[in-house]
């Protein structure tokens, strides 16, 4: 097993009880990658309006993506168009390279979760989880096996004979995950799938859907969520949609740290974008000079980065942002002054509002840490590899 950490900042910290440690640690397999699911110049209309623009996205065999953007970006519809519920107006679905894209929903295969459930409320647990292999036309021996062994891996053997009214909502949820996995799916389709639960279920159905993807690993998932925290802690990819457009790609910890575009910045957690402008080649360590207003800072590129214009935005995430030079443990620490103008504690962490050169920035400051006070002019630091730099779009 390869291990993945994240250390989450105080805004997503609430996750840190999904597993051990102080973020989320994700166990992924180490498996052969082949392409499973590939989207091709696809486009999905609803009437005139465009919903889906020329998207083309490829998932590979046991991965997990998550798709996250803004309500109407496109995020179910292209769920919805994997599935077959929605029409494609031009482009290709194809599943190991077979074109899937006229083909009707339930030939495709695929178990999928929706945001409520959908459980049927005359059956009892047990008929729920058989009703696609009912469908299927599956043994009754077999079926009763597969029930009692999907029952026991979502962690509902003694509810078998209840119905669904009778289960709180995050008990439900596991129903319905039984239910889409008893079929042997190779793809599972999730909507929205924890968005109707309380923050407590919601947590312990994120660790749970953590643990199915470990267990299963071949399984593809696709899934749609407006949660920022559950995309990080459950995708091996996030493709961040915007009108209709994918607008980035990448893993959360790339997306998080290296956003390619002002979009992904300020969606994905909280950001201070800073008006900077490079102001000369690198130094004999590497290390790129830029001003903001007066002061002079050093951004730390990666491997092959070249400056191609002037204007910059300056990327920093309020954690990353310390009033003291020791709390910034990583190589080259860059200095600022500013004036606080607002502190708000919010019990785990102060978030302090600050103005530098004219320009406003935000900080997040462990609460053991106590922050100047409003009016008073504070110095503040952070890494030169923390920083990163986004061309400023005209």
């Amino acid at each position: 097993m390869l291990a993945q950490t994240m250390e989450l900042p105080p805004a997503l910290d609430f996750l840190s009880g999904v597993e051990a440690g102080v973020g989320i640690e994700r166990q992924q397999p180490v498996l052969p990658r082949t392409p499973h699911i590939r989207f091709e110049g696809v486009n999905v209309f609803y009437g005139k309006s465009p919903a889906v623009v020329d998207l083309d996205l490829t998932l590979q065999t046991g991965e997990a993506l998550a798709l996250l953007g803004p309500s109407g970006s496109g995020k179910t519809t292209i769920l919805r168009a994997l599935a077959g519920f929605t029409r494609l107006r031009s482009g290709r679905i194809s599943i190991h390279g077979s074109d899937i894209s006229t083909l009707p929903p339930q030939k495709r295969g695929f178990g999928i979760v929706v945001q409520n459930y959908a459980l049927f409320p005359h059956m009892t647990v047990a008929e729920n989880v058989a009703f696609g292999l009912r469908a299927r036309r599956v043994a009754a021996g077999r079926m009763r096996s597969l029930v009692a062994e999907y029952l026991a891996f979502v962690g509902m053997s003694g509810y078998a004979k209840r119905y669904p009214q009778e289960l709180s909502g995050g008990q439900q949820q596991r129903i319905a995950l039984a239910r889409a996995l008893a079929i042997r799916p190779d793809v599972l389709l999730m909507d929205e799938p924890l968005s109707a639960l309380d923050a407590p279920l919601r947590r312990e159905m994120l660790g749970e859907l953590i643990r199915l993807h470990h267990e299963l690993p071949e399984l593809t998932i696709l899934f749609v969520t407006h949660d920022q925290a559950e995309a990080l802690a459950l995708a091996d990819r996030v493709g961040l949609l915007r009108d209709g457009r994918l607008q980035a790609l990448d893993t959360p910890q790339n997306l998080y740290d290296r956003p390619p575009n002002r979009f992904a910045a300020e969606f994905l957690g909280q950001t201070n974008l800073l008006e900077v402008e490079v102001s000369g080649p690198a130094d004999g360590e590497g290390m790129i000079p830029v001003r903001l207003g007066g002061q002079v800072l050093f951004f730390q590129p990666p491997l092959g980065w070249a400056a191609r214009q002037k204007d910059y935005w300056l990327c920093l995430r309020p954690h990353q942002l310390s009033f003291g030079r020791e709390q910034q443990t990583t190589g080259q620490v860059n200095a600022l002054e500013g004036f606080v103008t607002a502190g708000e504690w919010k019990g785990s962490h102060y978030r302090v509002s600050m103005r530098v050169e004219g320009q406003s920035l935000h900080m997040e400051v462990n609460a053991a840490t106590r922050p100047p006070a409003p009016g008073s002019r504070a110095p503040l630091y952070f890494a030169a590899s923390a920083a990163w730099l986004l061309p400023r779009e005209e």
